[in-house]
Parts: structure tokens; C-alpha cells; sequence
């Protein structure tokens, strides 16, 4: 189903958190439609559990994972103390980075650094009007 947020387009201008609930599509839509236009982006999904347990022991390793100019890091809220990390990477070597998470107030509630003036933010919501009456069309 095709989603009226253009995470590619978005990805153009800035870094972005793209926030919303679980289950609203997000890591979905990235692995349909960014990862499969291009082979220039590196995916870092906090849920695999190595990868996890190496980030948390020292977030300093993301460099060491990061190849492209694009990064998509999906479930940034799992560690949130990488995110210095991804200011210094943005700062440094100008990448542009894609942060997906669920929970934008436990971010917050953790005085995390939330990128200032470095990352916009967008919110991926459950399905939209728009987007169920195109698929009401497409399920016939």
C-alpha cells in the first residue's frame, strides 16, 4: 500500500527522526521503498541483538558501521546516548541520517541530545484517510 510520507524526499534536505506508535509501518516503509531504490544507504536496526548489545557497550562504534552518505538507524530509542554519536557523524562527515523510533517522549524524558537544528522530525501515523480509500481500491 503506498504511503503518502516520501521518506526519500524528505532525506534530500536533512536528517530526520521519524517518529510514531509501533506498528504504524515505519520500519516497513523503509525497507520497501528507501532501501529498495537505493544501495547507498546503511540500515543499523537496533533490534538485532548483537548489533544492539555493540552499540550499547560503545555507541563510538557507529562510525565504524557507517559507509554511506545516508544512514537509517531503526529503533534509535533503544540507546539513545548514539545520538551524540549521530551529531558528530552529521558535523563531521556530513552524513544524513533517517531515525526511526516509537517514542519520541522517552527520548525527551531522558534529556537526550536531540539533534538541534540538525534533525527535523516527522511522525508516521497510522493509516490516513487517503491512504485507506487508494487501498479499498487496491483490495478489490
Amino acid at each position: 500500500m503506498k504511503r503518502y510520507l516520501d521518506i526519500s524526499k524528505l532525506l534530500k534536505k536533512n536528517s530526520f527522526f521519524l517518529f510514531g506508535p509501533r506498528g504504524a509501518g515505519k520500519s516497513y516503509l523503509i525497507r520497501h521503498t528507501l532501501l529498495k531504490q537505493s544501495n547507498s544507504i546503511d540500515y543499523i536496526d537496533l533490534l538485532n541483538s548483537r548489533l544492539f548489545i555493540q552499540l550499547q557497550n560503545d555507541p563510538s562504534q557507529l562510525q565504524n558501521l557507517v559507509s554511506n552518505k545516508t544512514v537509517v538507524i531503526d529503533e534509535v530509542q533503544r540507546i539513545p546516548e548514539i545520538l551524540n554519536e549521530v551529531h558528530r557523524l552529521i558535523e563531521e562527515r556530513q552524513i544524513k541520517f533517517l531515525l526511526t523510533g516509537s517514542s519520541a517522549r522517552k527520548l525527551r524524558r531522558n534529556n537526550t541530545n536531540l539533534l538541534a537544528g540538525r534533525a527535523y522530525r516527522a511522525e508516521l501515523l497510522p493509516l490516513a484517510w487517503k491512504e485507506l480509500k487508494s487501498a479499498k481500491s487496491y483490495l478489490r
